[in-house]
C-alpha cells in the first residue's frame, strides 16, 4: 500500500506509467524501464486484473525495444506488487528463473530463486514477500559479444535497514507509521543485481 507521506508530498502518479530510459553503462547501452504495478488494496484476487494490465503494459514496451534491436540490454525494474511466482510476472510480463531459458518473450527473473529461499524485500502480517524484481533482457542474462552480464542478485537488508524493537521487529524501518514520522528509510528494503564484463585484452 501507498505509504501516507507519499500521498502527502504527491509522489504517487499514474500506476500503468512506466518511464524508460537509455544511457551507456561501462561502454554498453542498457535500457531501464521503472514501474509501480496497482496495488493490492482490495484483496490480491480482485486487483490481479489492473497488475495483468501494467504487465502487458511492460511486455509492449520492451517488445517495441527489442523490435529495434533484439541483443537489446533491458532492465525491467520495480515494485510489482506480485512475487516471481505470480501469473502476472511469470505469464503475463514472461519471466523464467532459468537464463539460459531467457528469450525476448521471456526475460531471466534473478528475483525467483531469492523469492523460493524466503527472502523477501517487505513483509506484511509476518509473511515476506519480494514485490521488487529486475527482469532482464537474454542479452543481459546472458552476455553479449563480452557486453554486461548477469553475475548475481542481492536484497540489501542490513541490519540498520530493519525495525529494532517491537512487534514488527526485522520488518523494514518505515519512513511513517500511520501518520507518524518514524525517520526510517522505507518500508522495502532495496534490491539489486550485480553485473560483469570481460576486461579489455592488453
Amino acid at each position: 500500500q501507498t505509504d501516507p507521506g507519499e500521498r502527502r508530498h504527491g509522489l504517487v502518479g499514474d500506476p500503468l506509467a512506466a518511464p524508460t530510459g537509455t544511457g551507456i553503462l561501462d561502454g554498453d547501452t542498457v535500457s531501464c524501464i521503472m514501474a509501480h504495478w496497482p496495488s493490492r488494496r482490495g484483496g490480491e484476487k480482485r486487483s490481479q486484473p489492473k497488475r495483468f494490465l501494467a504487465a502487458q503494459l511492460g511486455r509492449h514496451i520492451t517488445d517495441s525495444l527489442l523490435a529495434i534491436n533484439a541483443s537489446a540490454r533491458i532492465i525491467y525494474m520495480g515494485d510489482l506488487n506480485d512475487d516471481p511466482v505470480d501469473a502476472s510476472v511469470r505469464r503475463i510480463f514472461g519471466a523464467t528463473n532459468d537464463r539460459t531459458l531467457a528469450t525476448p518473450a521471456k526475460f531471466f527473473d534473478p528475483m525467483y530463486d531469492l523469492y523460493q529461499k524466503g527472502i523477501g524485500s517487505l513483509a506484511w502480517s509476518d509473511s515476506w514477500n519480494l514485490f521488487d524484481q529486475m527482469l532482464l533482457s537474454p542479452a543481459l542474462a546472458n552476455g553479449t559479444n563480452g557486453g554486461l552480464r548477469y553475475y548475481g542478485t542481492r536484497v540489501f537488508n542490513e541490519e540498520y535497514l530493519r525495525q529494532q524493537d517491537g512487534n514488527f521487529k526485522g520488518y523494514p524501518f518505515r519512513i511513517y507509521v500511520g501518520d507518524n514520522f518514524t525517520g526510517g528509510y522505507s518500508d522495502h528494503f532495496p534490491v539489486f543485481v550485480i553485473m560483469v564484463k570481460e576486461a579489455p585484452q592488453p
